[in-house]
């Protein structure tokens, strides 16, 4: 009887964090972060839409964390943040988006997809799009 009394206990340790998984989490947010900050150094953030135009059909995009950029040119980038999900894009995996106006806008799912396997690894909602362009 004492046994099952103790089963939540190890159920609720067995999840926990140990301090080596607390510090590679937080160096690959500031590896995120680092990343992030390098693609967008030198440009200046400009008005937030909710919509990319649609006259960008070929951006590229770049996965950094949460956030994903999607580069028109060298001169222009175009960030949302998503709540997570689709953190592999960052890895290698190809972002496959549902756009309902047949460009990216706020609230379109999106997910993640290995190039190997072919199979989904994450899914997210975009955010707003907020311009960033070289002056």
């Amino acid at each position: 009887m004492r046994a099952l009394a103790l089963l939540p206990l190890i159920a609720v340790a067995a999840c926990a964090q140990t301090p080596a998984d607390t510090a590679r989490a937080a160096q690959e947010r500031q590896a995120e972060q680092a990343g992030l900050d390098k693609a967008l150094a030198g440009l200046t953030r400009g008005r937030t839409t909710s919509c990319i135009p649609s006259t960008y059909p070929g951006a590229n995009t770049e996965g950094h964390g949460a956030t994903i950029l999607y580069r028109v040119s060298r001169n222009l980038i175009y960030r949302t943040d998503t709540a997570g999900g689709c953190e592999n894009l960052g890895r290698g995996d190809i972002l496959v988006s549902r756009q309902l106006e047949g460009r990216p806008c706020r609230g379109d799912i999106a997910t993640t997809v290995s190039p190997t396997s072919r199979t989904v690894t994450g899914s997210c909602s975009f955010g707003d799009f907020t311009e960033y362009r070289r002056q």
